[in-house]
């Protein structure tokens, strides 16, 4: 078995959709931002064994601070409100290593 981790970069995106009308990621468009952060992880190339892999995640249980992610191996935790979020959190922690202080939670 190998020490290297599987991914480099593993981000948790909650989908969690409730029912009883409290606050959660699912209403917030969190699968929106999921299949943006795919799609423009695969155009940078950056997809695959040893890079950055995207998931979908059930409840994370910090919606009230949603719509929420984490990334790994760090514990990073985010929000974000649009496209223009992820896109920053991709270009500046996933890419560039440094962590983006105002959408960290």
């Amino acid at each position: 078995m190998s020490d290297t981790p599987f991914y480099e970069k593993h981000v948790f995106i909650c989908m969690n959709a409730r029912e009883d009308g409290r606050p959660c990621c699912g209403e917030r468009g969190a699968q929106a931002a999921q299949k943006h952060a795919k799609t423009r992880i695969k155009q940078l190339g950056l997809n695959g064994h040893t890079k950055i892999r995207i998931n979908q995640a059930g409840c994370l249980d910090r919606c009230d601070e949603g719509p929420v992610m984490v990334v790994y191996p760090e514990g990073t935790w985010y929000t974000y409100i649009d496209n223009s979020d992820i896109d920053e959190i991709i270009d500046s922690h996933l890419v560039g290593g440094k962590v983006v202080e105002r959408l960290k939670i």
